[in-house]
């Protein structure tokens, strides 16, 4: 049977978020001056005894080749680890330089990395940022404290680590940087489907409806009342329980695509992700037994999931929670994900912004992706799933539409 039953109890997390925006503005013009316009934006998230943030540069109207940046901690943050820049801490000075394949910045365009570490009682925003050695005006507000909130709540905030879409080039190399710039509508995916094709009242042509391991009350649809764009959708009436689950799978050759692929689905739906473990998206693994790899929801916000060991990203602990987001109800919003099979890394961005539960960056991270690289992950992923799995009583119904698979980020 490939059905695996989520093995954690529901959780709740109160998450303080506190906020910050820091604008660089250059105090000296010169060949060292920080380029006019530029901003840096820094966005934490802070609980009990730890934390993480999200910074984004923008360089302004001169482009970057090579960063730095530096800010001082006033409180007692230390920081423990980093994704997309090499970050190092000496006392309260805090120094983080570019990754291989995000120092190129555009001019007019952004890069961000993201840092996590310990706090004491003591957590104000960082003061004395600089780019590249120059000191830039600004100071960031003061935090603004959110009320605790289950992190499936409509209002509580989202990570930190959310932040908006970076723009920068895409690197040289044979795995795509995950902050590269998203083309314009599907340009170069192999798969681009809005559904308007579609003739009948079910899915067919390049879809067919599946179900995985037995057909019960769970059944996919063409809508023509409810779409993103166009006229069509496709609808997925999800029940609850072992028998109901439905997909509709892709039936275009995703072999080509390679090692890296990139997908992105506008997804609508209409109750809450639950806080037992659900799935609406599927992939097969060849290097996994042929198990799925799934994204859905548990503890009441977005997780991937893989069959094979039920292991989960981000790690169902509340602070691994916290690092994810709900899935809001009642809007269309824009899931986008990348899996390199190569490095065994994965990203996903819901409305075009990065969110740090679901990351795996190939250093095993607390909270985060420890448990998934408990062993050697290197993904094969043949084919696309989109549908409804609940391993319990939850039921939804959801609409997909405008779905696209390629080698590079398709963006929303």
């Amino acid at each position: 049977m490939r059905i695996s039953h989520a093995r954690l109890a529901p959780v709740v997390a109160a998450v303080t978020t506190l906020a910050a925006a820091v604008v660089l503005t250059p105090l000296v013009a010169g060949p060292a001056a920080a380029a006019q316009g530029c901003q840096v934006d820094y966005r934490p998230t802070v609980w009990p005894g730890g934390f993480t943030a999200t910074v984004r540069v923008a360089p302004g109207d001169t482009a970057l080749n090579g960063w730095t940046v530096s800010w001082t901690y006033p409180g007692d943050q230390r920081i423990t680890g980093a994704w997309n820049a090499v970050v190092s801490q000496s006392g309260a000075t805090v120094t983080a330089r570019n990754a291989a394949w995000n120092g190129s910045v555009p001019a007019g365009g952004a890069t961000e990395f993201g840092v996590q570490g310990t706090v004491g009682p003591a957590a104000p925003a960082p003061t004395g940022f600089t780019l590249n050695g120059v000191p830039c005006n600004g100071a960031p507000p003061g935090p603004t404290t959110a009320p605790p909130s289950p992190p499936g709540s409509p209002t509580t905030s989202p990570s930190p680590t959310v932040s908006p879409s970076p723009t920068t080039s895409p690197s040289p190399t044979t795995s795509p940087s995950p902050t590269g710039p998203p083309p314009p509508g599907c340009a170069g995916a192999v798969l681009c489907d809005g559904f308007e094709n579609q003739t009948g009242s079910t899915p067919s042509g390049d879809w067919t409806v599946a179900y995985p391991d037995c057909a019960g009350t769970g059944a996919a649809a063409v809508d023509t009342a409810t779409a993103h764009a166009g006229s069509r959708s496709v609808r997925i009436d999800g029940g609850g329980g072992y028998c109901n689950h439905v997909f509709v799978r892709a039936n275009r050759d995703l072999s080509v695509v390679g090692a890296v692929r990139y997908g992105r689905l506008w997804v609508r739906h209409t109750t809450a992700l639950p806080a037992d473990h659900v799935t609406f998206l599927a992939m097969t693994d060849a290097a996994d037994g042929n198990r799925d790899l799934r994204m859905g929801g548990q503890n009441r916000a977005l997780q991937w999931n893989r069959a094979s060991d039920d292991a989960t990203l981000p790690e169902q602990s509340p602070a691994g929670v916290a690092l994810s987001v709900p899935l809001p109800t009642g809007r269309w919003s824009c899931v986008e994900f990348m899996v390199d099979g190569s490095t065994g890394q994965l990203r996903t961005w819901l409305d075009g912004t990065a969110v740090a539960g679901l990351t795996a960056d190939g250093v095993p991270t607390h909270d985060v992706d420890g448990q998934w690289y408990g062993r050697t992950w290197r993904p094969q992923l043949t084919d696309l799933k989109i549908g409804w799995e609940s391993y319990g009583g939850a039921a939804d119904t959801l609409w997909f539409d405008d779905v696209a698979l390629g080698a590079n980020r398709i963006g929303c």
